[in-house]
């Protein structure tokens, strides 16, 4: 029998509050399963885009892609999820990592599988409608309990890199998404094998867990804007994952990374500044060993090739094609996911 795959969408908010909302209803209409947030400090707030486009749409699950358990209390987290679920009519999920991006918050990631574990302890207690205790290094209550605890289950997904913390979302996680970015058969054996290490400290069936890739996608009828609109993420990805991304020469992969330095802003900001050594330096066949890239067609091909290694779908962190707002750039990406969805079902491409 085969299973259809789930497919995740996320937008990062760099746009208006209005056109963040737009977006998420366009990508229900493309047919993607599940919608993802993203939670970035200091940009527009993840809960309320939530809130919002759940009063907008139907059918897709909604929650954060991801958020982290430093900036919100535990409490805050589980009384935000609650209104969600609420309001969703059963749709709300809750994307947990470590976080990214904190550091000029004075942040500096203490203890993130304790922080993480204490986290999710605690939110699944208080959304079950417990009075929780947890003390914990980083995570307190005492006797809390929601007001109005959700009727239906808010599945837990965790993001990461870390073995520590795959480990965990083999114990605690209804999904696990690997963050790898660079994948090879052999490191998703690897993700996979700490996924189930994690799962027998709790004598849980790894199977239980469903398990995507995350996956940077890019998608629009002229291929060469596409690959040029992730460079930079090809860049980022290729300085974060050093021996475990994949061969580049040497001192080709010092130059690319050196002109990090140079460049500005967040890497999937659309205002950032990427030097032109590195557009250079990037070329495409490297592009697309960090992202899902280029047309439709080469999108839908690509995707299918990810689905051979054994995933339940795939989650797609959204980039924006270089246009002359983020908003259209996402956009654009949409649209063309849409198609690109509809060529794998087409093509009756999925899990088997």
């Amino acid at each position: 029998m085969t299973v259809p795959p789930t497919f995740e969408a996320e937008i990062t908010p760099g746009m208006a509050p209005a056109e963040a909302v737009e977006l998420g209803c366009r990508v229900e209409a493309a047919g993607f399963d599940r919608l993802g947030i993203s939670c970035v400090a200091q940009w527009p707030d993840t809960y309320q885009l939530q809130a919002l486009i759940a009063a907008r749409t139907d059918r897709i699950a909604i929650g954060s892609m991801v958020t982290n358990p430093y900036t919100r209390h535990v409490a805050v987290h589980a009384a935000a999820l609650a209104t969600l679920q609420e309001l969703s009519n059963g749709r709300a999920f809750c994307g947990l990592g470590v976080g990214a991006g904190l550091e000029e918050l004075g942040i500096a990631y203490p203890k993130p599988v304790g922080t993480l574990r204490d986290t999710i302890t605690g939110l699944r207690a208080l959304l079950a409608g417990e009075s929780v205790t947890v003390d914990g290094e980083w995570v307190h209550l005492d006797g809390s309990r929601l007001l109005r605890p959700p009727h239906q289950r808010v599945p837990i997904a965790i993001g990461t890199r870390s073995p520590g913390v795959m480990r965990l979302a083999g114990e605690l996680a209804d999904v696990a998404l690997v963050g790898a970015r660079h994948l090879t058969p052999e490191l998703v054996a690897r993700y996979r094998g700490w996924l189930a290490e994690g799962a027998a400290r709790v004598g849980r069936d790894v199977r239980e867990v469903e398990v995507l890739p995350r996956v940077t996608l890019c998608v629009s009828a002229d291929e060469e804007l596409a690959i040029r609109s992730v460079k930079r993420f090809a860049a980022h990805y290729l300085d974060i994952l050093g021996e475990h991304g994949p061969p580049v020469d040497p001192d080709r992969r010092a130059a690319i990374v050196a002109t990090l330095e140079r460049a500005r802003g967040w890497y999937f900001d659309l205002d950032r500044f990427d030097p032109p050594d590195m557009l250079e330096l990037v070329d495409a066949e490297l592009a697309r060993q960090f992202a899902i890239v280029g047309t439709p067609a080469q999108c839908a091909e690509q995707l299918h090739d990810l689905l051979t290694m054994g995933f339940d779908g795939v989650s797609c962190n959204l980039a924006a094609v270089q246009r002359s707002s983020m908003y259209d750039g996402l956009g654009e990406t949409i649209d063309g996911a849409a198609e690109m969805l509809r060529l794998l079902s087409g093509s009756g491409r999925g899990k088997d």
